[in-house]
């Protein structure tokens, strides 16, 4: 089962002796970032801080830090398990292309329970506690200030609500979120996110932006608010599909948005039009500190809770984080969505090395002259994988997942002369390697067996890759215990 709320998902990790209470007094400022990067890169448990210096409120961490605890929070034995049904959505008769992924996802909509479903405030646990005026504090939120740069604490597992001022369409986000003051914290909206689309919108107009932040939420919803969608589907929807029940909806108490009514705690506000404030440095995912860039600051005008309420947050650095599990979940789950637009593909491996974005390793069953050609520019022109930075094609044969056997296909198949793209493009907003922001070069390598057509034509053709005789392998296996190894 996936679990309703985040403490239901503690409770069971405690019972399972896979979460750890810490009882002594730690300090946000470095200390909680130290503990929790030591222990997520050794595959530790989860971690509850019920003693944070300067706050009441504990504070569980690395809640998702292993494969196998996502797998748990979400409900399922592995990520394979959404991957299968989101495959059976893809009927043979839907388009290809990003029309065929819409209407996919437009068919879980015919599903009683994917849908989120409206609660009232009384019946909403976030609306137990309701903050208002001077009663606002966010100093009383442990934030952290995780890394010996950083310009500032932060919160790195707030999800962000806003909706389109024109088309009404919500949007769920994940972006870091800086705390400035007791009432204001910096919208770090990069250039390729919906929200910022949203503020653009509502600045052009003249009006502010209602924005809601929710912390603690559901897993199924954490983990949506992390999924690269397009921007007119509903991660609501998409978390309701994943969990394989309906979100819990309600309305927030000052702004014009729906929040999961069985988070922990919630802020509200208004963004004023142009309203920015220096955000960052930031010890990012990246490994590396992004700078410090103008941001949108948001006031706080409202701040709901449970009665009794608990913050969780994230540990972002040099991998692994706690991101590779999130990362590889996205991997699985839209394999069968990036087969409806990019048909060609067998299989992908998005390494966490490479912050899920920055390489991509693909198979293709080869049919034609320059075929990794034509599916490098078609990864390269796919909704987010747009930032890709470097792509390398493979042969079916192999496993994308083995990185030895990429790597010796990479380094073996390739003459860089012939088999290398180089390409500009869109980059990751906080990507620091391009020599401009935004945008920068690309490359693409194509690793797989070369054609007679594609200019090899070498006597004897491509060769063979050495393998052992399958009846001698066969035999070999039969006696290995005679052999006494």
């Amino acid at each position: 089962m996936a679990y309703d709320d985040l403490r239901s998902f503690l409770r069971a990790l405690e019972r399972e002796g896979d979460l750890k209470r810490i009882k002594v007094e730690v300090d946000p400022y470095l200390e909680v970032g130290e503990i929790v990067d030591r222990v997520q890169k050794a595959k530790g448990p989860a971690l509850l801080f019920e003693n944070v210096k300067g706050s009441a409120m504990p504070l569980a961490m690395n809640v998702f830090g292993t494969e196998r605890r996502l797998s748990k929070a979400l409900g399922l034995k592995s990520p394979d398990d959404i991957a299968e049904k989101i495959g059976g959505l893809l009927r043979p008769e839907l388009p290809q292309g990003f029309t065929g992924f819409r209407e996919a996802f437009g068919k879980l909509a015919s599903m009683a329970h994917v849908p989120p479903r409206n609660v009232k405030s009384a019946d909403a646990p976030v609306h137990e506690v309701v903050l208002t005026g001077e009663d606002v504090d966010l100093e009383q939120l442990p934030a952290l200030f995780t890394w010996p740069l950083d310009g500032g604490s932060f919160f790195n597992l707030g999800l962000t609500h806003t909706k389109d001022p024109d088309s009404g369409v919500r949007n769920l986000g994940l972006y870091r979120l800086q705390r400035h003051d007791r009432r204001t914290i910096g919208m770090h909206w990069q250039i390729h996110k919906d929200s910022r689309n949203h503020a653009a919108v509502a600045a052009k107009r003249g009006e502010k932006l209602p924005v809601a932040i929710a912390f603690g939420c559901p897993p199924a919803v954490t983990y949506a608010a992390t999924a690269p969608l397009p921007g007119d589907i509903d991660e609501y929807l998409f978390a309701g599909f994943v969990a394989g029940e309906r979100v819990r909806m309600v309305d927030c108490k000052t702004v014009p948005l729906q929040v999961p009514a069985d988070a922990e705690v919630v802020l509200e506000g208004w963004l004023e039009p142009g309203e920015v404030l220096p955000e960052g440095p930031f010890g990012d995912h990246t490994g590396f500190y992004t700078p410090q860039e103008p941001f949108p600051a948001l006031t706080i005008d409202c701040v709901t809770m449970r009665r009794r309420p608990l913050l969780q947050s994230i540990v972002v650095g040099r991998p692994p984080t706690e991101d590779g599990p999130l990362g590889k979940f996205t991997e699985r789950f839209f394999l069968p969505l990036l087969k409806v637009i990019i048909p060609d593909i067998v299989d992908y491996d998005l390494p966490e090395a490479g912050g899920f974005h920055n390489c991509v390793i693909v198979s293709i069953d080869k049919k034609y002259p320059k075929h990794a050609q034509k599916v490098m520019h078609a990864i390269w022109g796919a909704h987010m994988m747009s930032l890709t930075k470097l792509i390398v094609v493979v042969d079916a044969d192999c496993d994308v997942h083995d990185y030895q056997e990429v790597a010796w296909r990479a380094l073996g198949n390739v003459d860089y002369s012939r088999d290398l793209s180089v390409v500009e493009g869109p980059v990751d907003h906080l990507d620091h390697a391009s020599y401009q922001q935004f945008w920068g070069g690309k490359a693409g390598i194509d690793a797989t067996r070369k054609l007679p057509e594609e200019g090899y034509t070498r006597d004897g053709g491509w060769p063979e890759m050495v393998a052992s005789d399958p009846e001698t392998a066969a035999r070999v296996t039969r006696r290995w215990k005679e052999y006494g190894l």
